[in-house]
Formats: structure tokens, sequence, C-alpha cells
């Protein structure tokens, strides 16, 4: 194997699954990926995940953390605050294929998000002691916690990788887009365009110790990337332009973009923008 430099260059996390994120100059590496990322979910009536494939307008509902909440801010609608250690009452909610407890965080939440999204949801919160675990095909020895993820603990992109995208954008005639739109936690400089596709490992030291993050399984695209973050409308321009050059054979030929990892060292460990690391190739 061979190292490669690289550098943090964003942290992000997104409270509400599917909701805007939050731009980070630190962050605790948890169990779950990045702390306080996807520890909420709106649900519909049957418990079941609901995110911006179906309701856009989630893209509008942006979030802060304050020291003992976090505040939602939607346009037209007062500041919802969530604290961090209060709950209403036990529920069972599901993301994709898993069934996992969780906790209803009561009716004003759920009428806040009821009449911003015109349509009857409520608001969940991760049990901290569910575990729900990764798929064990792609994480092999490592059983990787989640929350409310798609699958995987923490979503790995490279400014290079955003960068190759915009330029055929704009050579299309497109405008081009941010990072936002690809919903990553740790954004990385020093790659070629897309070079995390080719990562083993991404290592950082920290002050408290060793942080080796695992990339396993390649992030294959739905249509949220075509949803606007500023006006929540939707396109086809970012889709058509991946499918061009981004149909990836470790998936049957599914559009991707970005990594998904795993951490295979490093809880309770802080990273910060900035903070260079050293990166190894897979061969195989």
């Amino acid at each position: 194997m061979s190292d490669v430099d690289v550098r943090i260059a964003g942290l992000h996390v997104y409270p509400v699954k599917s909701c805007a994120g939050v731009a980070l100059a630190e962050s605790l590496l948890v169990e779950t990926g990045l702390e306080f990322d996807r520890l909420w979910m709106v649900v519909d009536a049957r418990g079941r995940f609901v995110t911006q494939r179906e309701l856009p307008r989630m893209a509008l509902i942006r979030p802060t953390l304050k020291a003992g909440d976090v505040m939602l801010r939607a346009p037209g609608m007062l500041a919802l605050h969530l604290a961090f250690d209060a709950v209403e009452k036990p529920c069972r909610v599901r993301v994709w294929k898993d069934e996992v407890a969780a906790y209803d965080m009561g009716d004003l939440a759920a009428q806040w998000f009821s009449d911003f999204l015109g349509q009857p949801v409520r608001l969940a919160r991760f049990d901290p002691e569910q575990r729900r675990l990764s798929n064990r095909k792609w994480t092999g020895d490592v059983e990787a916690e989640n929350a409310f993820s798609d699958g995987y603990p923490i979503l790995v992109v490279s400014t290079a990788g955003l960068d190759e995208l915009n330029r055929r954008l704009v050579e299309a005639g497109h405008e081009a887009v941010t990072m936002e739109r690809f919903r990553p936690n740790l954004v990385l400089d020093g790659l070629e365009a897309n070079g995390e596709d080719h990562l083993d490992e991404v290592a950082f030291d920290t002050p408290q110790g060793a942080v080796r993050l695992r990339l396993v399984k390649p992030c294959s695209r739905c249509p949220i990337p075509d949803v606007n973050p500023l006006t929540a409308e939707t396109g086809h321009a970012v889709s058509d332009a991946l499918a061009a050059y981004r149909a990836d054979a470790r998936l049957d030929g599914a559009i991707t973009f970005g990594m998904n990892a795993v951490i295979a060292e490093g809880v309770e460990r802080v990273l910060r923008v900035g903070m260079a690391g050293a990166a190894t190739y897979r061969f195989d």
C-alpha cells in the first residue's frame, strides 16, 4: 500500500435525517459516527422514515446546535427547540429494512413538522440503547453502529470529486452545485477526483489518540442531490451528469459518489477542520 496526505476540509452533521446539515469546526467521534448526526428522524403514521426523496421541503429545515438543544428554523415557522436530554414516549420506527427502538418527541414537534411539510408526520429520536449495525458483508470484522443514517456511520467525499462534477455541469450549461447536495460527514482535500473510491483507510493523529476510518462501500445516489438545498426545487442535471461517468461496477452499475466509512479506531476522539492525515490505497 502507498500513502497519500489528506486534510479535513469539512465536517458536517445532520441532526434531523434529511433536513439541512450543520458545518462544524470540530466534532467528537462517537460509536455511531459524528456526534449529533441523524439522532432525530421524521416518520409517517406507520413509523416509517420520510426524506427529501418524497418531501423536498425538508431541505429548508435548518438546524443550529446550541449548548443544550438543537434549534430548528424553517420559512414561515417559529423556531422549534429540541432538548438533547428530553424525549416523550418509547416507540418503534423503521429506517429502510431496520425496525428500531426510538422515542417519540411529542405533539408539539409533530405539529411543527406536519404544518411545514403539509402532511401528518411525527418526530422520533434514536434510542441510545439500540444497536443498529451496518451490513457485515461490507464492514467485515467491524461492528459498525449507526443512528438514523442510511446504513453507515460516516460518509466521506473529496473536494476534487465535487470540482470534477462541477466542471462537467458547467460544460453542459448548468450551474455549479455545493457540497450540501451530497450530505457528507467528512470532506477531504488532497485526493484526486473521486480518489476516495480507492482508499482503504484514512488516519488522523488527534490529541486524544489515533483515529482510523475504513472506507468500505461506495455510496449509491438517489434523487436527493437534485434537490436545491436553498429552494427545495428539484431537477435532474446532477443525476444526468453523474450517470455519464459514475456507474460503479462494485454495485452492479449503480451511480455512486463518495464512500461510506466505519470507525476502525478512535471513538471519543475529536476531529477538526484543517487536521492533516494520511490515507492508504486499497489494491484489490
